[in-house]
């Protein structure tokens, strides 16, 4: 079975990823079919690109994303929607500042 998973690249305490199709039996940095995209954890506001046209062929051939990477998918197909743990952060300062969360 295939899956779209994040591969780690990049140098100690500075991660970056590369998405990639590979197959669900190899390694996390191993044998990959596909480059799909990139991730930086460590920059702000564009922090990932994928190219959407090969990612949706893959789901066609039945391949599974990850979490993460379903996340990305996501925010890929509406540029609009925040990251999940930004959603999380501000529904925690609401609570405690006493006013109702938002989704």
């Amino acid at each position: 079975m295939v899956k779209i998973r994040m591969r780690r690249t990049g140098c100690t305490n500075h991660a970056t990823y590369r998405i990639v199709a590979a197959d669900s039996r190899s390694p996390r940095d191993g044998k990959f079919l596909e480059i799909l995209g990139w991730y930086d954890t460590q920059m702000k506001d564009a922090n990932f690109k994928l190219d959407l046209d090969r990612v949706d062929h893959w789901l066609k051939k039945g391949a599974k994303p990850s979490t993460t990477v379903a996340s990305l998918i996501r925010r890929a197909k509406n540029p609009a929607l925040k990251p999940h743990h930004a959603a999380k952060a501000k529904n925690k300062t609401a609570a405690k500042s006493g006013e109702t969360p938002t989704a």
